[in-house]
């Protein structure tokens, strides 16, 4: 075995034991915490979306500690302007120059908290970093830091004063994951913790540890450009992303980049599973979370109680699946 192999496999030995490091302080988000390990590995971003109190923050502070990666977060309000998040240009009286000060995107993993309650002009800015991986402030263009991801919250109970995310916006976005009340027992161990002294402050003392780095999702990263993909998987993909534009109960169906995401997110998916090759299991299993907020129900299927998981579940029933 070469010492790039071991190299990659070591790295995802780590990035594995992330989900047991970040367990020492959040119960039952095991499938969150996955998302936003395939969202470093792809260079993507999550929507995570779940009432108050599923433990969003902790979850990401949990995560990038055990990283060894910064962490900023920003709770978008409605008078939240696009260099409250990007930074602005500050005169400084010393020099008589205007300095460029940077704003909170400036880090490694963004927590977007309740992203839909600010206005389209402050989601344009955060667009642009997502996309691009910079930020153009008086005209010059600002490279952030590697790896960068954002992880936004909405919550999906109250939508007054909300603005909705666009389409493409929502696109942008690899993966959506639903953050859902922990179960009786999941709860009954949280409150246990907090019984015995957890604080979820000083994360040290809860004994979470850093077990991965950036050198270990570098070497992920390069790993997952190598995992193989048949022709009739790549047609699997095409498959499934076609069914959606043809479905009866969906006005919009998923986008040619939808289909590149779920691809993506597939190879990482199997590379952390122990394969250098990826399954149709590995799509069936990614392609909820990844394709859910890229369709769009019709208003006449909602009344009737049809949803974007209940279209994908019916899609992947019926679209024939490779031997």
């Amino acid at each position: 075995m070469t010492t790039t192999e071991v190299t990659a496999e070591q790295a995802r030995l780590a990035l594995v034991a992330l989900r047991t490091e970040i367990g020492k302080a959040v119960v039952g988000q095991d499938t969150a915490v996955t998302a936003l390990v395939l969202a470093l590995l792809c260079r993507g971003h999550v929507l995570l979306e779940g009432v108050p109190g599923t433990a969003k923050t902790l979850m990401v502070r949990a995560l990038s500690m055990a990283m060894r990666l910064n962490t900023k977060r920003v709770q978008f309000t409605p008078d939240l302007m696009p260099g409250d998040v990007t930074g602005s240009l500050v005169y400084d009286a010393k020099t008589s120059e205007f300095e460029f000060r940077p704003g909170p995107v400036f880090t490694n993993i963004l927590l977007a908290d309740e992203i839909n309650r600010t206005p389209p002009k402050t989601q344009a800015a955060l667009l642009e970093a997502m996309e691009e991986r910079q930020v153009t402030v008086d005209g010059e263009p600002r490279k952030l830091p590697m790896p960068f991801v954002v992880a936004a919250t909405q919550n999906p109970v109250e939508y007054e004063g909300t603005y909705p995310l666009p389409e493409a916006q929502l696109d942008r976005f690899l993966l959506k994951v639903t953050l859902d009340i922990p179960p009786r027992d999941a709860e009954i161990a949280v409150l246990a913790r907090h019984a015995q002294g957890f604080d979820p402050r000083d994360l040290e003392a809860a004994g979470l540890r850093p077990v991965a780095g950036p050198e270990d999702l570098l070497a992920g990263q390069n790993a997952v450009r190598r995992v193989a993909v048949r022709d009739d998987v790549l047609a699997y993909v095409v498959d499934l992303c076609r069914a959606t534009r043809q479905s009866p109960s969906l006005q919009l169906g998923v986008s040619p980049r939808g289909a590149t995401a779920l691809l993506a997110v597939s190879r990482a998916w199997a590379w952390l599973s122990g394969r250098d090759y990826v399954i149709p299991d590995d799509v069936k299993a990614m392609a909820r979370p990844c394709l859910r907020h890229r369709v769009q129900v019709r208003p006449e299927a909602e009344l009737e109680g049809v949803s974007a998981d209940a279209v994908l579940e019916s899609v992947l029933a019926t679209v024939p699946v490779p031997r």
